[in-house]
């Protein structure tokens, strides 16, 4: 009865641990590290579309879309209409997946990233608050921040597909807000490996 009792304790607390973020609320606001050594807040973003990549490049289902080079050009043709991207990386640092600062620098340059910042997440505490679950996991935040997408990158859930020829809901969510348009999908379910959190 105790063991049953402790499980379901224990369950309780998993469930609360990931409560994701809900869709038309306000985004949860977080304060970061970025790997450069800066405090990140998401509420310096107001005013701006907001997108949020959970991420480890030692998963295939991440590591194709960068492999492809689909995730930096989203990258770069978002960046360049003034959408701000953020990086988290919650791989705990206990896991051989996990990137010290120098590190995720050195990754960040040989992949071509156009992130405005890669958050060092090791605790977890930002992908809990989001209930990020995969990576990749992806969400969208518009100018209000209020969170208007979250789910998958695009509707191939394979780690070998050419994401180019896959329809990318974080793309379609971002034209639509920048179009003055309404999200018309606002979640999917996310695939890829489970993010490596601590105990």
């Amino acid at each position: 009865m105790k063991r049953a009792i402790a499980f379901l304790a224990c369950a309780g607390l998993a469930a609360a641990a990931f409560a994701a973020a809900q869709i038309g609320q306000p985004a949860p606001d977080f304060t970061a590290t970025d790997i450069n050594g800066k405090t990140i807040h998401l509420s310096d973003y107001k005013g701006k579309i907001v997108v949020l990549e959970s991420y480890n490049q030692d998963c295939p289902f991440c590591h194709n879309q960068y492999q492809t080079g689909a995730m930096q050009e989203l990258q770069r043709d978002l960046a360049a209409k003034g959408v701000v991207w953020l990086l988290v990386d919650s791989v705990n640092p206990h896991n051989s997946s996990h990137r010290t600062p120098e590190q995720a620098r050195k990754e960040q340059a040989d992949q071509k990233m156009t992130l405005t910042a890669w958050i060092d997440d090791s605790s977890g505490l930002v992908g809990k608050a989001y209930g990020m679950r995969t990576t990749p996991h992806m969400f969208v935040v518009d100018k209000d921040g209020t969170l208007v997408y979250n789910g998958a990158i695009d509707d191939h859930a394979t780690p070998d597909h050419d994401p180019r020829t896959a329809n990318n809901y974080v793309k379609d969510a971002v034209n639509q807000l920048l179009a003055g348009a309404k999200v018309s999908i606002t979640e999917t379910k996310p695939y890829g490996c489970g993010v490596k959190y601590g105990g």
